[in-house]
């Protein structure tokens, strides 16, 4: 399928299923055997996993909006830069609704057959979400306090491996 064609599709998406919700035109864009690849090792499958997923960002943030900032192709595959913002007014990851407005940044890798979308790859910045949200505290004292230990752990396990001896104990 031609670059143009591919992009359209991926356009479609971000406007017409995410931005207005219209999820039941996901059973016309995703392949039955769809698999979307998230952070930290989680899939959903299908279109009914898509529009599930999508039905919770906007459960979440009623007002969820997507702005697309790069969409490139290669091959069967394109690439958005998006930035997406809305006010939290639902549960989102165990995380009652602070009324605050929140901004996502991320990369979504799309692969297309057949006019169909087989599978995508996305990351993004949910830490960054999470402290907008004030479910993870400000990095403080505390977090370069275990970075230290982290550097010198490390450097204390080198610095062993280079002399060939069993690493000193932690105290």
């Amino acid at each position: 399928m031609p670059a143009e064609e591919n992009k359209a599709i991926v356009h479609r998406i971000w406007e017409e299923v995410i931005n207005k919700g219209n999820l039941n035109i996901a059973d016309e864009l995703f392949a039955t055997s769809y698999v979307h690849h998230g952070p930290g090792g989680r899939e959903i499958k299908g279109p009914e996993g898509f529009k599930q997923f999508i039905a919770m960002r906007r459960t979440a943030f009623p007002d969820f909006h997507v702005a697309v900032e790069d969409l490139l192709t290669e091959g069967d595959r394109v690439v958005s830069r998006w930035t997406a913002s809305g006010t939290h007014k639902g549960n989102l990851m165990g995380i009652d609704p602070t009324d605050q407005r929140g901004t996502l940044t991320g990369i979504t890798i799309t692969r297309i057959v057949g006019g169909k979308v087989m599978e995508d790859w996305e990351n993004l910045d949910q830490l960054g979400l999470l402290r907008q949200l004030g479910g993870i505290p400000p990095l403080g004292k505390g977090f370069f306090a275990v970075l230290w230990w982290l550097v010198m752990l490390t450097w204390r396990s080198y610095a062993a491996q280079r002399l060939q001896s069993k690493p000193l104990p932690l105290q």
